[in-house]
C-alpha cells in the first residue's frame, strides 16, 4: 500500500519534504503530487493527477483554499484514510470524504510516524 503525499515540495524547510524524508525512513512507498516539478530523495514529483491504485494514505499539505481543485482526485484514489495536517483542517471535504466511506484523522504526519501511529 501506498502513500500519497499532496502538496510535494523540493524545499527542505517544508513539512511536505519533511514528511517525504521520514515516510521513506519509515519504509512507506511514497507518491509525491504537487504543482512544481522536481525531485525529493529520489521521488519524482507529479504534477498531474495520475491514476493511482493501492493508495492506503493521503496526507495533505495544501491549504484549504487549494482542496477543491483536488476534491474529485482524492475520492478517486479511493484511500482508507485522509490525513489533515495542520493548517490543512477543511470541515467540508471531511465530511465528503466520511460520506464516501474514508476515514479522516486530523494530525501531523511527522508525529504520528515518530510514535509509532501512522
Amino acid at each position: 500500500m501506498k502513500t500519497a503525499l499532496i502538496g510535494a515540495s523540493t524545499n527542505p524547510e517544508r513539512y511536505a519534504h519533511k514528511a517525504t524524508i521520514s515516510l521513506q525512513k519509515h519504509g512507506h512507498e511514497v507518491v509525491l503530487l504537487g504543482i512544481k516539478q522536481g525531485e525529493v530523495n529520489g521521488n519524482t514529483i507529479v504534477t498531474n493527477k495520475p491514476l493511482l491504485t493501492d493508495i492506503d494514505t493521503v496526507t495533505l499539505y495544501i491549504g484549504p483554499q487549494h482542496q477543491a481543485e483536488w476534491t474529485n482526485y482524492l475520492l478517486a484514489l479511493k484511500p482508507r484514510r485522509i490525513i489533515f495536517n495542520p493548517g490543512t483542517e477543511n470541515e467540508e471535504l471531511e465530511k465528503i470524504a466520511q460520506k464516501a466511506g474514508i476515514e479522516t484523522i486530523e494530525g501531523c504526519t511527522l508525529v504520528m510516524l515518530s510514535i509509532g501511529t501512522f
